[in-house]
């Protein structure tokens, strides 16, 4: 299977989902190695750089993007398939910004409280280990930890014209920063627009659930991906699929709707996976579930639902074809 390759300029890079013309047409079953900035846009290079002086928030995520899907029409369902996912650099940036995060007041929950100190964070990436160090800035601790590499955002543009920041998360995917998307997941994203115009980026080296500093290790990545259409049955909030899990996303404030919207979204899959009226669908969930929350800081927060397969019949969502993308994916070299 061929690849096609794309790294943009600086000057392509796009902040938006939806209002952006796209970079490039693509045919179904396309594979792509795309090159993608650190959410910082590299700014971020010492622990002397700081986010009040050297990042501007109208320019943050960075997308790679949009690219438009020959016969992708609304209603339709895309298919991504992350191949893999590599550091494309040998180190990683967190940061607590000012009045940005989980633990610190925010522009919606406001106190009276000062922001928590401006402070970075290098992580510096052992390529032969597999690790990020964590090297604290208040102590001599230093700590290795895995690199597990995965996309904070995947979306496509929205319906309705709307143009959205590459902060959000919503319906059309977008900043979801959740650590369920990576090499070997299949995203399934309702398309809303003529040529779907996807466009991915913030790569995570690693983040825990919930991304609770509002930021995880920053990192430059380079995503190999599998495209695919499905005519048709597109869902309305995204939906994952792995080898051992069926997960779909909800995004909202409070969190308990994106918790509504995970837990409705999976009912109704499990139903139509499964010919199942929903009342029983419902109670089935309700026993399987689990509930990884992906990010409390974002415009919106992401929740995900998901049902082990193990725990469940046999099963084919959308014709099967994550299995086919997991076959296609080996002759790339794919584990």
């Amino acid at each position: 299977m061929d690849v096609i390759e794309y790294t943009p300029t600086r000057e392509q890079y796009v902040y938006t989902f939806g209002g952006a013309a796209p970079a490039m047409r693509i045919t179904p079953g396309t594979a792509l190695r795309l090159w993608s900035d650190d959410a910082f846009g590299g700014a971020l290079r010492s622990v002397d750089d700081l986010s009040s002086a050297k990042v501007d928030l109208r320019f943050v995520n960075p997308q790679t993007g949009p690219f438009y899907v020959e016969g992708a029409e609304p209603g339709d369902t895309l298919a991504l398939h992350l191949v893999a996912l590599e550091p494309a650099r040998d180190w990683g940036a967190s940061a607590a910004i000012p009045f940005f995060g989980g633990m610190t007041s925010t522009d919606r929950v406001v106190t009276l409280q000062e922001p928590l100190p401006d402070t970075t964070w290098i992580y510096e990436l052992d390529r032969d280990r597999n690790t990020v160090a964590f090297a604290a800035r208040h102590s001599e601790h230093r700590i290795e930890l895995p690199v597990e590499p995965m996309l904070g955002t995947v979306g496509v543009a929205p319906a309705g014209g709307e143009v959205r920041s590459s902060l959000v998360p919503d319906r059309f995917g977008g900043n979801m920063d959740t650590p369920q998307m990576r090499a070997g997941s299949t995203v399934f994203l309702g398309v809303n627009v003529e040529g779907a115009l996807f466009s991915v980026g913030d790569g995570h080296y690693r983040q825990g659930e919930g991304e609770a500093c509002g930021t995880a290790v920053e990192g430059a990545m380079t995503t190999t991906l599998i495209v695919e259409l499905i005519k048709g049955g597109g869902p309305a909030w995204p939906r994952l699929e792995d080898d051992t899990h069926w997960m779909t996303v909800g995004s909202s404030r409070p969190m308990e709707d994106s918790w509504r919207i995970g837990n409705a979204e999976l009912v109704h899959w499990v139903a139509g996976l499964y010919g199942l009226h929903p009342m029983d669908a419902y109670q089935l969930c309700s026993q399987v579930a689990q509930v990884p929350v992906a990010n409390v800081v974002d415009a919106n927060y992401s929740v995900v639902v998901k049902a082990a397969k193990a725990l469940l019949p046999a099963a084919d969502a959308f014709g099967g074809i994550h299995a086919d993308l997991r076959a296609r994916a080996r002759s790339l070299g794919a584990v």
